[in-house]
């Protein structure tokens, strides 16, 4: 089995790291990850501006290649450019911090495996819920489990899974769940803050507003230290409002007089 891993975090974070020792286990992995960290760039890839791709190295030896670009950047250039085949499976993780609810719009962790779905390869994306977290043994261990549930059962094409893992020993995870995404989203805002020299400048704040009647979702799984997988997809197509739409007549708008 062949496997792609990026992160949003950058190559040399300490979370790719670990996934990558524990993939070498079941697959031949190849690393084409961010030169620098690339958080919550969502979906973006680049357009105006030249990609560079350089080789890697910790600790003196070859490690992967390091893109100066987004997360979905990453992907493409894996895939096109540096296998020039479609990998078995693409790993994006381990991220620093939970890509649950209205995150997953956000993530650029989860958009590098949405970018892989697109291009209809099998993905998952991987997230410790903490921005303080240090061990990664246990996600990578998750991680290296639904890869070879995905290589045995296969996903559905243009589907992905999204994982969370919260921040506790293995000992104290109650367990794996199979989630939906949950409705929660930030009630955010763009506080205004003075620098030294007088100048006005903002920074974004706020808090993710939980939905209380909640009960199978992502969620609400890591809340319960429950390791939560959701299957998502990038059709963001509303069918329930698309067949109540049909009776709006829109194809005869172009006749109709607006006053």
């Amino acid at each position: 089995m062949k496997i792609l891993v990026t992160n949003d975090d950058g190559i040399d974070s300490a979370g790719i790291a670990a996934l990558v020792n524990s993939l070498k286990e079941i697959a031949d992995v190849i690393i084409v990850a961010p030169s620098e960290e690339q958080s919550a760039v969502g979906h973006g890839i680049t357009m105006k501006y030249p990609l560079r791709v350089f080789n890697y190295r910790k600790n003196g030896t070859f490690f992967g290649y390091a893109v100066e670009g987004t997360p979905a950047d990453c992907v493409k250039m894996g895939i096109r450019n540096i296998m020039q085949e479609s990998p078995d499976l693409v790993i994006s993780g381990i991220n620093h911090g939970s890509n649950t609810a209205i995150n997953i719009i956000y993530s650029g962790t989860v958009s590098a495996a949405r970018e892989a779905a697109i291009m209809d390869v099998p993905a998952i994306a991987i997230s410790v819920t903490s921005h303080e977290a240090t061990d990664f043994r246990y996600a990578a261990k998750v991680a290296k489990m639904l890869a070879l549930k995905v290589k045995e059962f296969g996903l559905t094409r243009g589907t992905l899974l999204n994982v969370n893992v919260p921040n506790f020993p293995e000992e104290e995870i109650a367990g794996i769940l199979l989630t939906k995404q949950s409705k929660a989203k930030w009630d955010d805002i763009y506080e205004k803050r003075t620098d030294p020299y007088g100048r006005d400048y903002y920074w974004l704040t706020g808090n993710l507003i939980d939905i209380k009647d909640e009960s199978d979702t992502d969620q609400t799984a890591i809340k319960n230290k429950f390791v939560s997988v959701t299957p998502i997809h990038f059709d963001l197509t509303d069918y329930d409002t698309f067949e109540k739409m049909k009776s709006w007549n829109i194809e005869n708008l172009i006749n109709e007089k607006v006053n």
